[in-house]
């Protein structure tokens, strides 16, 4: 593998190979997240390629590098969506055969994109270890060269023209904040930009249920994660590349883990400021720079975001919107306790001020209390927040903050219903891969032996199911049971105990 200095070539010699097919994209200034945030904010505009990603410079930069006898025979990929665009659009361009084997919860728009650039779909797998493993397989077996997404230096020498290009763009910004996946964009922007001006702080951004690099930093050697979450699809990598990791334990200051809520915020925020629309792992590097400079309290510095792509299907935007409130500390969502006579409602509200509710959610479960589930947009996000909470305990509520519980928000706010006096009832949380059939897919696997007592489930677009189910298993099944649900495969929590269920549905 090449080292750090013979990267300079291979950046220049893809600097002058990639503007055949990609494209030099714009560094916006992003005006009201300056202001809002008192630093000036920049974000580069990789949503403006010809595949709304900047994966076409990694691809075309590989692709366009292969001798004649290689082309001849074909290519073949593994991706979660935005390098299969880039190949198979580079395959158009070079007249190159194309094979994608894709994850089954790669979004639609994804999946359309590359059959209409003209490149074969296969559909395999969970997530991109999957298919990346099946892919392999089919390259080996069929004699075709394998175009990997991050792991090999043509790719990261492609993806280090965005690092090229900010330079040029920006006399100096004093920290470049950058999504990471596999790594093969940060390893290729800091070798650059630390080779030409090392004061630039160089910051990684993960989702935190994809933590690959942050893992193997903290490990000083790649870690190879057991479960993934993929709502950054595109970033939703299980172990960070060979290459990819020995440059960027060598190169990045600083390694960010943020959630999904903060996601949907930045997702919000790089809508409000350009009116484009990115997808989730396209706006980490902004949801990780607004989390910097929340805990540096930074002032008055030159920060640029990655904005990576814009390939999002339409109908995940209602889950992201509903999350983004959350996130930016413009929701919160309490259970408060009210007494249970006549007039309790009204004194509440009168207490809660002159504020919008978002949602108010009730039903009669016991003459001595009630529980209500109540959704409070805020004006000045956490400090709001903790005065709301202090105000209502100082009056006697007895109040709790579910703004984080993940039952709460992606089930209870839904369904309250009131509580039920049922025998031997759990109660688990589901995930599973999100497809045509899926739902059918998950009740067949339930066993009829023992009683489902609760169901909710709800698609929104996102690329996993969740289920809540609460299922009555008397104490003599309680091994067998735990053996069925061992034998599912299926990710599952355990949430007999989470406070929103015992207050609203127990």
């Amino acid at each position: 593998m090449p080292m750090f200095n013979e990267y300079k070539q291979l950046i220049a010699e893809a600097s002058r190979r990639v503007y055949q097919l990609a494209n030099k994209t714009d560094l916006d200034y992003a005006p009201q997240l300056s202001e809002i945030y008192d630093n000036r904010i920049w974000l580069k505009r990789e949503d403006r390629q010809p595949v709304f990603s900047y994966k076409i410079r990694g691809a075309y930069n590989m692709m366009a590098s292969l001798a004649e006898v290689l082309r001849d025979t074909g290519v073949l990929a593994a991706s979660a969506g935005n390098h299969a665009q880039g190949v198979a659009l580079a395959a158009q361009k070079l007249d190159i055969a194309a094979t994608i084997v894709m994850p089954k919860t790669t979004p639609e728009i994804k999946v359309t994109s590359v059959r209409r650039l003209q490149a074969k779909v296969i559909l395999h797998g969970n997530n991109y270890d999957d298919a990346r493993d099946y892919a392999l397989e089919r390259a080996s077996a069929q004699g075709l060269t394998y175009i990997p997404p991050y792991d090999h230096p043509l790719i990261i020498a492609g993806q280090a023209t965005v690092g090229v290009e900010i330079l040029e763009q920006h006399a100096g910004p004093d920290i470049i904040f950058v999504p990471v996946g596999g790594g093969g964009l940060i390893a290729g922007l800091a070798a650059h930009v630390k080779s030409v001006k090392p004061s630039i702080r160089i910051v990684a951004v993960e989702p935190d249920e994809a933590p690959c690099l942050y893992r193997a930093m903290a490990a000083g050697e790649r870690v190879a994660l057991e479960h993934i979450g993929v709502f950054a699809d595109g970033a939703a990598v299980k172990q960070v590349g060979e290459e990819n990791f020995r440059l960027c334990r060598e190169l990045i200051d600083e390694v960010l883990l943020v959630n999904v809520d903060e996601i949907c915020a930045a997702v919000k925020d790089i809508f409000e400021d350009s009116r484009a629309i990115p997808e989730p792992a396209g706006a980490l590097a902004l949801a990780g720079l607004k989390q910097y400079v929340s805990r540096e309290q930074i002032r008055g510095q030159e920060l640029v975001a990655v904005f990576s792509g814009a390939n999002v299907n339409f109908d995940r935007l209602r889950h992201i919107a509903e999350l983004a409130a959350l996130g930016e500390q413009r929701e919160a969502l309490l259970c408060i306790t009210i007494p249970e006579r006549p007039g309790s409602f009204r004194i509440l509200c009168h207490d809660l001020g002159p504020r919008l509710i978002t949602e108010f959610n009730y039903r009669y479960s016991d003459s001595r209390q009630a529980h209500v589930f109540v959704g409070i947009r805020l004006k000045k996000g956490l400090q709001e927040k903790q005065g709301l909470l202090e105000s209502l305990k100082a009056r006697g509520y007895e109040v709790l903050d579910m703004s984080d519980n993940e039952v709460a928000k992606m089930h209870i706010r839904y369904m309250v219903g009131g509580s039920s006096q049922i025998d031997d009832e759990l109660l688990y949380r589901f995930e599973f891969p999100e497809r045509s059939g899926a739902l059918l897919y998950f009740l067949t696997a339930m066993s009829d032996r023992w009683n489902i007592s609760l169901f909710h489930y709800r698609n929104h677009g996102a690329a996993y199911g969740r289920v809540l189910l609460g299922i009555q298993v008397p104490d003599k099944d309680r091994e067998e049971f735990q053996l069925f649900l061992d034998g599912l495969g299926m990710e599952y929590l355990d949430e007999k105990e989470n406070p929103a269920y015992r207050m609203f549905l127990g």
